[in-house]
């Protein structure tokens, strides 16, 4: 994934980035620990500078995050992405399988959601 980067790309501090993602800055340095984060690009006096591709990934981390896929799967699936192209499959097959978890708590909660509303119902006497 190692990209060279126009002198006029925008860097971001781990401030900057804690603000703008709501993350803080212990988390962004554990992503980058346990091999979450790509390599995060280091000022000379050691700082580190985000860019916006990494802003990008850390919104994907997110959405990976709000579908309950663990820590090992997400890191997984960075681990794939920097080995390259010839773990899309893999890749796919890691999405397809939190996809189907996905739907099969979005069921579960609907399920869950319906009985709520008959019991709403209930209590205010429309039922």
């Amino acid at each position: 994934m190692s990209q060279s980067l126009s002198l006029t790309q925008t860097r971001y501090t781990i401030s900057e980035v804690a603000a703008r993602t709501g993350l803080s800055q212990h988390t962004l340095r554990w992503y980058e620990r346990i091999g979450l984060m790509p390599h995060v690009d280091r000022s000379h006096s050691g700082q580190r500078r985000f860019t916006d591709r990494d802003l990008d990934w850390l919104a994907f981390v997110g959405k990976l995050r709000a579908t309950g896929m663990s820590v090992a799967d997400m890191v997984r699936y960075a681990e794939l992405v920097r080995e390259g192209e010839h773990t899309r499959g893999e890749r796919r097959e890691l999405l397809e399988r939190t996809r189907r978890e996905v739907r099969a708590r979005i069921t579960e909660l609907t399920d869950a959601l319906a009985v709520l509303d008959y019991k709403i119902d209930m209590y205010a006497g429309t039922r």
